[in-house]
């Protein structure tokens, strides 16, 4: 039975690294002393090791042990053997070419369907959609596939802006964006506001956090939907 938690952020404004969610963590992985760490996506081009660092100084809040997957000599075993994993953020590009890179996908998507618990933040959640096509990330380097690991039926937009009215900025809005997406590609696309989260347990996609998303879907008008409404029917 599929256990994630999808997030927008791993940091909001004035918070430190997983602080507005490590409530709710605790409980996520209440059975999980440690937890694989995927440092792959290099925020800022920070080395593996720094990446690590921050993230085991954020779970021992919770009591809770962090190990990078670089770490492993085998990363396949790493996941296979994982009680809990947990993708961070940055460049959803540099992500998905390192988890083709090692042969990861296919053990990813066999950990998630297994019930391995699962938390994603920024790239870390762009995976979890059909394709990694409604990142906001520069394409750096080239993944062999845009395909992702399909934990969901649709695409997610992490860090999802609404049209500033003030701003001078003179380029796309995110909601162009994703729309010119919809004049190429089908699937619904979840705009995920800084703070929300989607819980999916199972069949279950809820919601979470104290703003509302905004859905795309293909010949349809935006849309909001508030927090705590299930999103199944999107596919």
């Amino acid at each position: 039975m599929k256990n994630l938690i999808i997030a927008s952020t791993s940091t909001l404004h004035k918070d430190g690294y997983l602080d507005y969610i490590l409530d709710e963590l605790t409980v996520f992985f209440k059975d999980a002393p440690s937890i694989l760490f995927i440092p792959y996506a290099r925020p800022s081009g920070i080395s593996y090791e720094q990446y690590t660092q921050k993230v085991a100084e954020a779970f021992a809040k919770i009591d809770k042990t962090v190990k990078g997957i670089h770490e492993f000599e085998n990363p396949i075993e790493g996941i296979k053997n994982a009680q809990a994993i947990f993708v961070g953020g940055g460049n959803t590009f540099v992500l998905t070419h390192q988890l083709y890179k090692n042969n990861l996908i296919g053990v990813l998507q066999t950990a998630i369907k297994n019930g391995i618990p699962y938390l994603g933040t920024s790239a870390g959640s762009n995976i979890c959609g059909l394709t990694i096509k409604t990142t906001n990330d520069m394409p750096i380097v080239y993944p062999p596939s845009f395909n992702a690991l399909a934990a969901v039926p649709f695409n997610i937009n992490p860090h999802y802006l609404d049209p500033d009215t003030n701003s001078k900025h003179m380029g796309e809005t995110r909601e162009t964006r994703i729309q010119e997406f919809h004049n190429f590609n089908t699937p619904p696309v979840v705009g995920l506001r800084e703070g929300s989260w989607l819980h999916v347990h199972g069949n279950s996609i809820i919601l979470k956090g104290h703003l509302n998303a905004r859905i795309f879907e293909h010949n349809k008008t935006p849309y909001e939907v508030e927090t705590g409404t299930e999103l199944n029917h999107l596919k």
